[in-house]
């Protein structure tokens, strides 16, 4: 999927499932600055309301529309990071290094870093609780795996194994023990060491074992 024309997102959580809350939220704390503001204006001056008003709208509406911003998607092994008003570019094909990083916790997280000449950029896998948890779409799964097995970096083919075997995981609907990265977060609580760790060529190879 990586080496087509066609875009795909590797958004853990589509941001069709938040954006309808962000807008809400935005435009609630637009209204209320602008009744706040309002309020102010009559009993002071214009601009002293619309200070106001700006003041009690922005804090909460700016984050909010910024975050109807953020995405991730992956073209032509190109994956591009957006993020409030600035955008960055990793290609996947040329990569010079890739690790897996594991932060546990309630929600324990799993990503990848994938770095180029250029730059890196941070891609989440996977999101699990003790009892289940959100895993990266298939396509996005196949699109990546497909594009790190294009790098001539090690790592980088080796984590490619590590996504292949979660998608082949998730086909046969196997239970999160069984499933790769769901087995990086276990690796990392078993050591019971710090609760982030970048996990090593040696570890990354045990996930597919």
């Amino acid at each position: 999927m990586g080496d087509g024309r066609d875009q795909v997102s590797l958004d853990l959580v589509p941001m069709s499932l938040i954006a309808p809350r962000l807008k809400k939220v935005a435009l609630g704390a637009a209204l209320l600055g602008v009744v706040i503001g309002a309020v102010v204006a009559v009993f002071t001056q214009f601009w002293v309301g619309v200070a106001v008003g700006a003041i009690v709208a922005l804090p909460t509406a700016l984050p909010a529309l910024i975050a109807l911003r953020r995405g991730i998607t992956l073209q032509d092994n190109v994956i591009r990071s957006t993020g409030g008003f600035r955008a960055r570019h990793v290609d996947v094909a040329a990569a010079i290094g890739a690790e897996l990083h594991v932060r546990c916790g309630r929600v324990s997280e799993v990503s990848i870093r994938i770095t180029d000449s250029a730059g890196s950029v941070a891609v989440p896998l996977a999101l699990y609780t003790d009892d289940g948890g959100r895993e990266l779409e298939i396509l996005g799964l196949r699109g990546l795996a497909d594009a790190l097995s294009r790098s001539e970096s090690v790592p980088a083919v080796a984590i490619a194994s590590v996504l292949i075997e979660q998608l082949r995981a998730e086909a046969r609907d196997a239970a999160l023990g069984d499933r790769p990265l769901y087995r990086a977060v276990a690796l990392v609580k078993s050591t019971g060491g710090s609760s982030r760790a970048v996990l090593t060529d040696h570890e990354v190879a045990e996930l597919t074992a």
